[in-house]
């Protein structure tokens, strides 16, 4: 059978090798896909800021772009949470018909967890890059002028205190335009999807609550398993004749521990995040 590449041209597939350099010529086209992106964000270096009044962290956002919006190819200014707090709101004030992608939590659970810790720090900074990358993928909020400023203002305060007054009426209007709409009664349809999405928040909790309960009696009895494994090795040094079954057990708590361990760090690290996540989106969505 006749195949083609999508720029049209026509490939034999009757041999090996043919088939190989088709492979090879799609990889080509999608890398290519991949070079025709314009606006590349990233999120790193984070800082640590201590000031008279607060402590805060800051963080590099680099842009490298070829938009005609922007008047230079590359941008890195430093930004702190709130400043992406800024973004996320002036993003809902000015396309209220789209979904606004989640920030992650502020406010931690102060003696549980240290916000400054680099274990936090780096969560936060991944959850933020996470944040950046998906307004710059999407084909309308990444031509949005309040993005635009954030990426490029090295005083991101100055916009802040002005209110950019021009891009705050044109918010203004918009969003009154849609509040209109809001005003009518709203379709059967999204009544239920509404009514869906508050079931769907409440299940995730429940559901982040279990896990996050399932972690720490694990962590509590790792702690156990790591006390209780020499207990056997010293007893088995005692007990000549039990030394073999002895040192066995104590051999078999020591891998309890080490699978112990990998599943509560990949539930913390993989599953926990998602599940924060999808709870985000959901209230996002609301």
């Amino acid at each position: 059978q006749d195949l083609s590449l999508p720029n049209g041209t026509p490939v034999d597939t009757s041999s090996p090798a043919s088939s190989s350099s088709l492979l090879n010529r799609l990889q080509l086209d999608d890398d290519l896909d991949g070079e025709t992106r314009d606006l590349f964000v990233t999120v790193d270096d984070p800082k640590k800021h201590v000031c008279t009044m607060e402590t805060y962290i800051t963080y590099r956002v680099t842009t490298k772009t070829t938009r005609a919006e922007f008047d230079l190819p590359e941008y890195s200014v430093r930004r702190r949470y709130q400043d992406f707090d800024w973004l996320r709101n002036k993003l809902e004030e000015s396309q209220p018909t789209h979904l606004i992608p989640p920030l992650p939590e502020k406010f931690v659970v102060k003696g549980v967890v240290d916000r400054f810790s680099e274990e936090f720090v780096e969560t936060r900074r991944k959850a933020l890059d996470k944040f950046l990358k998906r307004i710059t993928d999407h084909p309308v909020l990444s031509f949005n002028e309040h993005f635009n400023v954030f990426l490029t203002a090295k005083d991101l305060n100055v916009y802040k205190k002005q209110g950019m007054a021009l891009l705050s009426k044109v918010g203004e209007s918009v969003k009154y335009v849609t509040g209109g709409y809001k005003l009518r009664s709203r379709p059967l349809e999204f009544a239920a999807i509404g009514e869906y999405l508050d079931t769907f928040s409440l299940k995730l909790g429940t559901i982040d609550r279990i896990a996050q309960r399932i972690i720490k009696e694990q962590l509590e009895y790792l702690v156990e398993l790591r006390e209780y494994g020499p207990v056997y090795s010293t007893w088995g040094g005692l007990e000549v004749e039990l030394s073999e079954p002895l040192e066995g057990v104590s051999a078999c708590i020591g891998n309890c521990c080490t699978a112990l361990e990998e599943l509560s760090e990949d539930m913390t690290e993989d599953f926990l995040p998602v599940l924060r996540e999808y709870i985000l989106y959901s209230e996002s969505m609301k």
